[in-house]
């Protein structure tokens, strides 16, 4: 087996520093800058290790985009608008959403595209589908002005911090080196314990496990700094919590397979549920007002994507087509699909009218 460098320099790292937090082994493991996930591996679609909603369908891009044409029209059709995507994968969504909204008149003309991307890799492949987009490290780069901002499936990926209920105290946890293999030991907790969900300190049971992503919370809340500043509309789509609970959600995924977080580092996708009831309460203490999270299936049913599905079904005129568009929105919309476990939470400026979908 080819040797696994970043895990030898992470071995080195603990027998000098001590055990690290899952929260930095979580950033190594997805963004060093030469050996991280990101920078090197096959992330996406059928020979990657997951599929994202905008891989599945054009129809999702589609909808997410008349979304914000109609936020765009909500606010008066302001010039100026910057148009951001915070982890834009391989560009698709993005792609599908200006070709969904090329015929919305002034829309695109009012726009320019940002994109907030680390990865040199996956900046590569979205300039192939956006060239014209431009890129930033931090939503901060991004200058001023009225803004329509997505998030799909971001929030997984930024780095946790976890703690465990032992003998009355809560406790992290850390990652050790015994040898070459990684072990969860208990540590003393950092000061990071004081950003969980207070009612769930008090009422966690011995073994219980509390999660918690400060990175989440500090771009939640420069969102709705942004949104109340500058005006505008955001758009957060991911997998996790309605209302946050005890539980362990550190997992990742390899060739469409779930594999421990704890094997061979920087060669699987690894993330956690996102809290959406943390976000929006982040962002509401910033100024924004917030919508949801809603069930991804229920939010695209009710901007129209049943509709759209026929339209493609009926264009398409094949039984082959149009077995494919149904099973696309059943991937999409179903329960046991992405449909209930997908959430989205809307972040909006006070002053603007009530979103579609909530």
């Amino acid at each position: 087996m080819t040797e696994n460098a970043l895990k030898k320099l992470m071995i080195e790292r603990i027998a000098t520093s001590g055990p690290m937090t899952i929260a930095d082994y979580m950033a190594e493991c997805l963004m060093h800058p030469e050996h991280g996930y990101y920078q090197k591996e096959t992330v996406f679609g059928a020979d990657g290790d997951f599929i994202t909603a905008p891989e599945v369908s054009q129809m999702y891009g589609e909808m997410l985009g008349l979304w914000l044409a109609d936020r765009w029209y909500k606010m008066g059709k302001p010039d100026g608008v910057q148009l951001i995507e915070l982890g834009p994968g391989r560009g698709t969504l993005m792609s599908d959403m200006l070709r969904a909204t090329a015929a919305v008149e002034g829309f695109q003309s009012a726009l320019t595209v940002h994109f907030v991307e680390a990865s040199e890799q996956l900046r590569k492949l979205q300039a192939e589908l956006v060239p014209f987009a431009h890129w930033h490290d931090t939503l901060a780069q991004v200058p001023d002005g009225p803004s329509l901002i997505v998030a799909n499936e971001f929030f997984d990926a930024l780095p946790i911090h976890q703690f465990e209920k032992f003998q009355g105290n809560w406790l992290e946890r850390r990652i050790n080196a015994e040898g070459e293999d990684f072990t969860l030991v208990l540590t003393p907790p950092t000061p990071k314990l004081a950003l969980t969900e207070e009612t769930l300190r008090q009422s966690g049971a011995e073994g219980s496990i509390l999660e918690v992503c400060p990175s989440a919370l500090s771009i939640a809340g420069d969102i709705a700094e942004r949104l109340d500043k500058n005006g505008g509309a955001a758009l957060i789509i991911d997998y996790g919590y309605r209302k946050s609970a005890h539980g362990d959600t550190f997992q990742a995924l390899k060739e469409h397979t779930f594999i421990s977080p704890l094997l061979e580092p920087g060669t699987a996708d690894i993330t956690a549920h996102v809290a959406f009831d943390q976000l929006a309460k982040a962002a509401t203490s910033k100024g924004a007002v917030s919508y949801g999270p809603a069930a991804q299936g229920m939010f695209l049913m009710a901007l129209g994507i049943g509709a759209r599905a026929q339209q493609l079904s009926d264009h398409i005129g094949s039984e082959e087509g149009q077995s494919r568009i149904l099973s696309e929105l059943k991937r999409l919309t179903a329960g046991e699909e992405m449909g209930t476990l997908f959430k989205v939470l809307a972040l909006q400026d006070k002053k603007l009218a009530p979103p579609a979908g909530f």
